[in-house]
């Protein structure tokens, strides 16, 4: 599987980009997002808007509510508007390729963003997700559990990421598991990544092994909400591990109470502000391939070859949380409430 990717770090890719900030005055640049639900995406929003409007453009944005349909109409209603860029976080990857034929043939210049849709022509702009996953695992062998019976609960089966997070963990957990030290015991996709999806499928598999669960590999904050719910339920919460990904405040607080490992930060501020940054340079007429360190990436399930840029993502454990703290992502307040004092470093 070909990654031909520059990976930078976020400073440096901003650096390269903080002097071309302003240059696409008066265009129209939108964001299709696929739902609000989750707490990032009014982050990345705020950090994307931001950009835009400071650059002398126009920011507007339709919220696909989960529904791939609504997605594709949506699009296309931003393309009869005539808008220069469209930033796209996909509910359904391949359902949503005809409303980016669509905006080619119209001319509308498209992001993937966050979430990779396998067309030629539109820039992939994310965080390395096969890297999250790797990080997730790493940190569970190293600081959690290293073998046993390990339950996965994966994220929606329309979105790439899920795949790709899935492949990450694999890469580093398949040692342990050809030898036998780890067993896979539960496995499931998570319609739209839902909290209460998780919980109900962290439920059955409870139930299936009855409680018999040593690690529990969940792909995201929110699902790992789920997860230590049902765990809790069963009074197992604090005493099997589980990961996360994407810095929610909740998942952060988690991790300073010992009911979550670690969240793998993501910190969307610097997502978004890149991606703002290259949709100005985009509607100005930069080409693609001339993006600051954008590369080759044909990773996805149908192994198209897009221009992409990806960002390193940061595993936070209890030993870490001052990082999220010092940066300004959550205060000290959330982190650590219902902490007792002088248990994390970060909470004393």
């Amino acid at each position: 599987m070909k990654r031909n990717i520059l990976t930078l770090m976020a400073g440096a890719l901003l650096l390269g980009m903080s002097s071309m900030s302003a240059m696409a005055a008066g265009k129209t640049i939108a964001v299709s997002w696929k739902t609000f639900q989750e707490e990032r995406w009014k982050t990345d929003e705020a950090a994307i808007k931001a950009v835009v409007e400071a650059a002398g453009n126009k920011y507007i944005s339709t919220d696909a509510q989960g529904s791939a349909a609504k997605q594709l109409t949506d699009i296309e209603g931003l393309v009869s508007q005539k808008v220069d860029v469209i930033l796209v976080v996909a509910f359904d990857s391949s359902a949503i390729l005809p409303a980016f034929q669509t905006a080619a043939d119209a001319g509308v210049k498209m992001i993937s963003y966050d979430v990779l849709v396998e067309h030629p022509d539109a820039l992939y702009v994310t965080f390395d997700n096969v890297g999250v996953g790797r990080l997730m695992a790493k940190t569970m062998l190293e600081k959690g559990k290293a073998e046993g019976d390990f339950a996965f609960i994966k994220g929606d089966k329309g979105d790439p990421n899920a795949t790709f997070l899935f492949e990450g963990i694999m890469e580093v957990l398949k040692p342990n598991m050809d030898a036998g030290k780890i067993k896979n015991v539960c496995e499931t996709f998570t319609d739209g990544w839902k909290p209460d999806g998780a919980q109900k499928n962290m439920e059955q598999c409870l139930t299936s092994v009855n409680n018999k669960v040593d690690a529990v590999i969940s792909e995201n904050d929110g699902m790992a909400g789920g997860v230590v719910a049902a765990l809790e339920a069963q009074g197992l919460a604090g005493t099997v591990p589980v990961t996360g990904q994407d810095g929610d405040h909740a998942a952060l607080n988690r991790v300073a109470l010992g009911t979550q490992l670690v969240s793998v930060w993501k910190d969307s501020r610097v997502l978004g502000k890149s991606a703002a940054e290259f949709a100005n340079m985009i509607a100005d007429g930069k080409a693609l391939t001339e993006l600051p360190g954008v590369g080759k990436f044909s990773g996805g399930q149908k192994g198209v070859e897009v221009n992409a840029v990806l960002i390193p993502p940061n595993p936070i454990t209890k030993d870490k949380l001052n990082e999220v703290i010092d940066g300004g992502w959550v205060t000290k307040e959330k982190v650590c409430a219902g902490v007792p004092a002088g248990s994390v470093p970060a909470c004393g």
